[in-house]
């Protein structure tokens, strides 16, 4: 295991480039097993769970190959297994988007219950009633789901019980090759969806409303095709909250301005200097002030993933604010860390946090959690006065590509250590 040491306090300015979003990467991967021609992927991020992601392709008989610096090639005309490999599954929540395509490809599935990280419970209980209504019957021993598809032609009308990101691209994925029209309600509609639904219609299928909460996809037979992956708006919103909570100048380059509306609302009232103009996003020093409450919520509400990263930029606002995610049960479980930093942080409940600012931190030791939550404690690090020493950091590296090397170049001082 590595970690980084970080001396705080140190000035932030420059530039930084937002890399590719790795919720999208990972169901376009999942998606070349709709077809035996070459699907290309550009702008991948060299990110941990991209690699996990191409070992599980690569051990069930695909092809996965850097063409270029950022562009892969993947083909798996060779694929003959529709059982993912167990322990790689168990590394990965997004492996659960293989669900789908395994399906859609072999008409069954045996797959283990997908791991990832531990910030609270993560039923596929959508997935199931999802699929289960397009005609896919599900049995479970032991964390694993065995899962056979009815032959069922014609059209289909599906209602989410939630707007599941990767419940909707798992029957984005099934339909995507099935005969007839398939229309998703309540559909999840962040950017990725979008995104997943521009690869879809290259290959082939017609998607209509990805990005909405009502999406149809009618199924065709799929070709190869390539799409590029599209900035990470949750790293967009890491990099602008870590600049205000810095007083720093900072100008974050490759940014798409509809995915930060919420975001950059909240900065805006918490009194950031925040310009934001063809896809550049400037960040001035300023005084900031506490916002009542931050509440995550439905895209396009204000994202969970940055539920974290906004605890610790609460910090170093003037005043009280709540944040709430209700979402996740486990997220504000790295709130003992900013205490012991010296934050003036009450959680209220698993899901409710009350923070009262403005702290000054102080650095310490601890370990990396989960992505969020890590990637908030380099942030916290970094405007802390001394030393901190994070531990468990590759689960830091899942999300965020190269992250100490993006931050030493505006004047970060961490260092990686074996």
């Amino acid at each position: 295991m590595a970690r980084f040491i970080i001396q705080g306090g140190a000035p932030l300015a420059g530039a930084i480039d937002v890399a590719s979003n790795k919720n999208a990467v990972l169901p376009m991967m999942a998606a070349s097993l709709l077809t035996d021609e070459d699907c290309y992927i550009e702008r991948v991020p060299r990110i941990a769970d991209v690699a996990t992601m191409s070992a599980i392709l690569q051990e069930m008989g695909a092809e996965v190959e850097y063409v270029a610096d950022d562009c892969l090639r993947i083909n798996t005309r060779s694929v003959s297994s529709f059982a993912p490999p167990a322990d790689l599954v168990e590394r990965l929540r997004g492996s659960i988007v293989l669900l789908g395509p395994l399906l859609a490809r072999f008409g069954q599935v045996e797959m283990h219950h997908p791991g990832g990280d531990a910030i609270g419970t993560r039923s596929i209980a959508t997935h199931v009633d999802a699929l289960t209504n397009l005609g896919v019957n599900f049995g479970t021993h032991s964390d694993v789901y065995r899962a056979r598809a009815r032959s069922e032609g014609g059209d289909h009308n599906i209602f989410l019980d939630e707007a599941s990101v990767t419940a909707t691209e798992n029957v984005m994925l099934f339909a995507a090759t099935r005969e007839g029209t398939t229309t998703i309600r309540n559909a999840a509609s962040e950017p990725h969806i979008a995104n997943l639904g521009c690869m879809l219609q290259k290959m082939g299928a017609e998607v209509q409303g990805a990005g909405s909460n009502i999406l149809t996809v009618r199924g065709r037979n799929l070709g190869g095709a390539s799409q590029t992956v599209w900035p990470d708006h949750i790293e967009a919103g890491t990099f602008a909250a870590l600049a205000a909570a810095a007083h720093a100048a900072i100008t974050i380059n490759n940014v798409v301005a509809e995915h930060l509306d919420m975001p950059l609302l909240i900065l805006r009232r918490m009194g950031a200097d925040v310009r934001l103009e063809n896809g550049t996003l400037e960040v001035r020093p300023a005084e900031l002030v506490a916002v009542p409450k931050i509440q995550a919520g439905i895209w396009p509400a204000f994202p969970t993933d940055l539920a974290s990263i906004f605890i610790v930029l609460a910090t170093q606002a003037r005043g009280m604010t709540l944040v709430h995610d209700w979402m996740y049960e486990g997220r504000m479980f790295f709130i003992d860390r900013l205490v012991q930093m010296g934050a003036n942080i009450v959680l209220a409940d698993p899901h409710r946090a009350v923070v009262s600012g403005r702290s000054a931190l102080r650095g310490r030791e601890f370990v990396s959690p989960d992505i969020r939550a890590g990637i908030a404690l380099v942030m916290a690090a970094l405007v802390a006065e001394g030393e901190s020493d994070i531990e468990h950091i590759e689960l830091i590296d899942r999300g965020y590509e190269r992250i100490d090397d993006r931050l030493r170049a505006i004047g970060a001082h961490i260092q990686r250590v074996p």
